[in-house]
């Protein structure tokens, strides 16, 4: 696998960024891991609480220097990413994983005993490629998450301390595993199998990596399913992914899950315990 140049050991120097061709607000680099300082920086992390309109003004950071923003929690009893406990040597790479494969492997082990069915595949994709050429969704995939990191900085409550960050990483599926993020250690240990997953959603469903908090991930979804069917679909694909929104929740049946968490709705939060 060819990794990309990190770029965010010139920040060390040039704080601001532009040297990058950005206007970086104060703020710092993150290297700690759960076995000491990893050997270059892992992401960007804003000083100061984010706020409606910080996304976009990062926003050009993809472009011209392949850093992604992300939003991370900062707050509550597990502080911020410096003390998550990032395990980057213990994470594979995305590409290397197939989506189908990967959760085939997790409904087997988490989600078969509970529903008694057997694994049904991906969903199909609920993605319009051509404007006004079907049921599917016209929308911007990067503008929808703009909108949705708007309204979590804006409306508060799912992240206590919200801060941006930038990641290196090719796509935003990737974002988890680029940091050696563990929220869901207790479910999956390679975090890049989960990114593969990811990155399946990206390319059926236009999701971005929205948010990131110790052990809970939000995405946008630009193409979300439009009928129960489609949207039954996608929460078996969710039951395997975070079994843990269902087996601690009140929307225990997929049927349940589909209609109240799935249908028509811009962003999947998912959650492990």
């Amino acid at each position: 696998m060819a990794t990309l140049p990190n770029p965010l050991p010139k920040l060390t120097s040039d704080p601001t960024g532009a040297a990058l061709g950005l206007q970086l607000p104060p703020g710092r680099l993150v290297d700690a891991t759960d076995e000491g300082q990893w050997h270059e920086p892992l992401l960007w992390l804003a000083d100061d609480m984010a706020v409606p309109g910080a996304w976009a003004a990062l926003a050009p950071a993809r472009r011209t220097a392949g850093l992604l923003p992300v939003l991370v929690d900062a707050g509550g009893g597990h502080g911020g990413p410096e003390v998550w406990e990032l395990a980057p040597d213990a994470v594979s790479y995305p590409g290397d994983h197939d989506a189908d494969e990967v959760l085939a492997d997790l409904w087997e082990e988490y989600a078969a005993g509970e529903t008694q069915q057997e694994w049904p595949g991906l969903a199909d994709a609920t993605a319009d490629p051509e404007p006004g050429s079907g049921s599917g969704s016209a929308e911007d995939p990067d503008a929808v998450a703009m909108d949705i990191a708007d309204d979590l900085v804006g409306s508060g409550g799912l992240l206590e301390e919200p801060r941006l960050a930038l990641v290196p990483a090719r796509r935003s599926a990737d974002i988890p595993a680029a940091i050696g993020w563990s929220g869901p250690v207790n479910h999956e240990g390679d975090t890049a199998r989960l990114s593969a997953v990811l990155r399946s959603w990206e390319d059926r469903f236009g999701i971005r990596v929205v948010a990131l908090g110790f052990d809970h991930l939000l995405v946008s979804v630009a193409f979300p399913p439009t009928t129960l069917a489609e949207a039954e679909a996608v929460a078996a694909e969710h039951f395997a992914f975070c079994p843990d929104n269902f087996l601690q929740s009140n929307d225990t049946s997929i049927r349940a899950y589909a209609e109240n968490r799935l249908l028509g709705r811009p962003a999947w939060h998912f959650w492990w315990d």
